[in-house]
């Protein structure tokens, strides 16, 4: 009796359980399959240039120009005539010290400026987003002829200041807007407590804002590594100048091997593949955080 009792749960379960299933199952309509089509078109678009990117750094120059065969001379020309590992490095320093230096400008800004009420604060935000309007080549002139003065022509120094000036506004931008979602309750307790609006920044607010500090990490990394203007401007000694310059170099030359510039493309795309993917679930959470508010 109880063996037939457990048989029949079991069916009305399964039962249960399909309809279920056949309930929440999306019909498929003219409208579903009109949008999967677009978005598989529009995801093929995108994809073929990485395709031809890695195709084409597998083969000679004279197999490209035939179109068929594949080889790895492409990668020893990009290697014999770039110093590939010196100026990845040299672009990687770039990346943390621009980092770094928009993380400990940005993170505290943004802070005062969303909790800490003072006279011209509204203009002070106002300032910071009128410069985000400010396009890098109207002042890139000016401050190369500055730096050149201050001697910091091919010097990291120069370099990642360039890159701070033009990343911090958007930075303090998104900062303000994250420490603008903080419930004012929870500063207010810790400032009854004694800490001073610094200890809640260090204790409370900092670590917090972990979504909007790894956006700002992927939104700094990715421009900063693709830069090809500034690294050319200020970084023009061979020794240290970035990766992007040093595959401009090889583009330059009398014999333009296109494989070998596929090859040193791809591999550039590597680092700031491996930033996103390992910072994309902050990316997305700290985008909305800073927007919603």
């Amino acid at each position: 009796m109880d063996e037939t009792l457990t048989t029949r749960a079991e069916d009305t379960r399964r039962i249960e359980l399909g309809t279920l299933r056949r309930r929440t199952r999306h019909p498929v309509t003219t409208g579903r399959l009109a949008i999967f089509v677009t978005l598989a078109v529009v995801s093929a678009a995108l994809l073929y240039p990485f395709y031809f990117m890695i195709e084409t750094s597998f083969r000679s120059n004279q197999q490209y120009l035939l179109g068929s065969g594949f080889s790895l001379r492409s990668w020893t020309a990009l290697f014999q005539g770039v110093p590939v590992a010196q100026e990845m490095v040299n672009s990687l320093g770039l990346c943390a010290g621009t980092i770094l230096a928009v993380l400990v400008i940005a993170a505290p800004a943004g802070f005062a400026l969303a909790k800490i009420r003072f006279r011209g604060d509204v203009f002070v935000f106002l300032g910071i987003m009128g410069s985000m309007m400010i396009p890098l080549q109207s002042f890139i002139i000016p401050e190369y002829v500055n730096f050149a003065g201050l001697h910091l022509i091919n010097t990291y120094v120069g370099a990642v200041l360039v890159y701070v000036a033009v990343g911090t506004p958007f930075s303090t931008f998104l900062m303000t807007t994250f420490f603008r979602g903080i419930p004012d309750e929870l500063i207010d307790a810790g400032l009854c407590d004694g800490l001073g609006y610094l200890g809640v920044f260090r204790r409370i607010a900092l670590p917090l804002s972990g979504p909007a500090l790894a956006t700002l990490i992927v939104l700094r990394f990715i421009p900063v590594w693709n830069d090809f203007l500034v690294g050319l401007l200020f970084l023009q000694e061979p020794g240290v100048r970035p990766f992007t310059v040093g595959l401009g170099v090889l583009a330059s030359s009398q014999l333009v091997s296109v494989p070998a510039l596929m090859a040193g493309s791809l591999l550039s795309t590597i680092p700031a593949a491996i930033v996103y993917v390992v910072f994309q679930r902050y990316l997305v959470a700290g985008l909305t955080l800073g927007s919603s508010q």
